[in-house]
């Protein structure tokens, strides 16, 4: 490892309430210790991991890690994808997951944060899918999941008003969310061969199988089959979905009669005008045209 190519660790050191910026010097030296040659570039606000990651891609960079929640990793992967395209070899994305959420490493093990330095510290890879998204304003690359609807609204919530809970906080926005619970119709055609256009409480587009920390959105997702896994909730009361919720940290909710599970390589929405989306823990709001997949475009340490 000492010979290798050095790895670039992106700090968010907001992530997780400040947690990330108090813990990630002594995780770093960690795996220095371990004899990773780790060099920090630190961000100070939203989007800024996305430039500095796309920069250093430019300049040759390969060897990436992550050090912070689930949207540290979004925003590194899309800004190593804004360019990915015009170069061959495969970028490698370790993580040091010192967020909230953390949800990613969880398909791989019940302690994320041990786990990504041990993987690092190992050498231990896999092949790893992304996952696309091309909207109005160009295209997003994301590694976890893209969801619209009730958990998007959820997701709103939980960011821009509830985040000093931590954890925590995706439970008090369901519960908050649920009040005002409507259902909508977001038209969209799977593989250019299934077209769904009934109301939905929300629709989650799924490369790994966990969200918000350990909830199980989508318990059969795999992040390197080439495959999106769509998860649909219809339209449901409100006592329902209270009684339902429970269920998504055991994966069982896919087994209700108001939930339907499909595997895309391609997902092309009708959608007329902008809309809530979470991607990756992150809260946006865009007009998507099109998901699809990057099939293993990314080494993982996990």
């Amino acid at each position: 490892m000492a010979d290798a190519a050095p790895f670039l660790a992106i700090v968010n050191p907001a992530a997780g309430g400040g947690r990330c910026g108090r813990r990630a010097p002594a995780a770093i030296d960690r795996l220095r210790a371990a004899g990773l040659a780790v060099e920090v570039a630190t961000t100070g606000r939203p989007g800024e991991a996305a430039e500095i990651a796309e920069a250093a891609f430019a300049r040759g960079r390969r060897r990436f890690i992550a050090v912070g929640g689930d949207g540290t990793s979004q925003e590194i992967v899309a800004g190593i994808f804004r360019h990915r395209a015009t170069h061959t070899e495969r970028p490698e994305l370790g993580f040091l997951p010192l967020g909230t959420g953390n949800s990613f490493l969880r398909d791989f093990t019940d302690d994320p944060a041990a786990h990504g330095a041990r993987c690092l510290a190992q050498g231990r890879t896999r092949p790893c899918d992304v996952l696309l998204c091309e909207h109005d304003e160009g295209v997003l690359h994301f590694l976890n999941l893209l969801s619209t609807g009730f958990v998007a609204k959820v997701n709103d919530l939980r960011q821009f008003r509830l985040r000093r809970l931590g954890q925590l906080g995706y439970v008090a926005a369901v519960v908050a969310q649920v009040a005002g619970l409507a259902p909508e119709v977001l038209p969209i055609r799977l593989d250019d061969d299934v077209r769904i256009d009934e109301p939905l409480a929300f629709c989650s587009f799924n490369n790994s199988k966990f969200t918000g920390g350990k909830m199980m959105m989508a318990p059969s997702a795999d992040t390197a089959d080439g495959r999106i896994e769509v998860v649909m909730v219809r339209a449901l009361s409100r006592r329902r979905l209270l009684a339902a919720f429970p269920r998504i940290f055991r994966g069982s909710h896919v087994t209700l009669p108001e939930v339907s599970v499909h595997r895309a390589r391609t997902v092309v929405f009708e959608q007329p005008r902008p809309m809530a989306l979470m991607v990756d823990g992150e809260a946006l709001r865009l007009r998507p045209r099109r998901l699809g997949v990057l099939e293993h475009a990314l080494t993982i340490y996990a």
